[in-house]
């Protein structure tokens, strides 16, 4: 029993792969639901190709859509209003604080609404006002302010 590809079987795994492409976002599954959807517009235009064939058209499809988005979105990075939106540490850049803890040997901490965070600088009492200069990691580097 020879099992014959139908155009809209393509269609329902373009179909398949843009609800898996909502379910785990990230472009990738878009892209290859496109390909699906071509496969079947060609083989609706050309009814007689062959089954491996199709499957070979819609790989290199795959690979060429998803490459040429890659390369896009390298040319062209999305811009965010929100930037710092998933970088936390990144958005107490500048802030200043009071110490939680003294700076002794170089390391203290500050609290920052209900987190307490470690931070380097330079060796200051407990309550010193200091600022955020920069962050490695989950470390802030700190400046005293005067």
């Amino acid at each position: 029993m020879e099992f014959d590809f139908v155009f809209w079987y393509w269609w329902i795994l373009a179909l398949i792969l843009l609800v898996v492409e909502l379910v785990a976002p990230g472009f990738f599954f878009l892209w290859m639901s496109a390909a699906g959807f071509v496969t079947g517009c060609l083989l609706l235009l050309f009814p007689a190709t062959p089954e491996n064939f199709q499957i070979f058209e819609f790989s290199v499809l795959s690979i060429l859509v998803i490459a040429a988005w890659r390369f896009y979105v390298k040319k062209h990075p999305i811009e965010s209003d929100r930037p710092l939106l998933n970088k936390r540490g990144a958005q107490y850049i500048g802030r200043v604080f009071n110490l939680y803890a003294p700076i002794e040997n170089g390391q203290g901490k500050i609290k920052v609404d209900d987190t307490i965070w470690k931070v380097h600088g330079p060796d200051c009492p407990i309550d010193s006002k200091v600022r955020v200069v920069s962050v490695n990691g989950t470390v802030f580097e700190v400046e005293q302010v005067e």
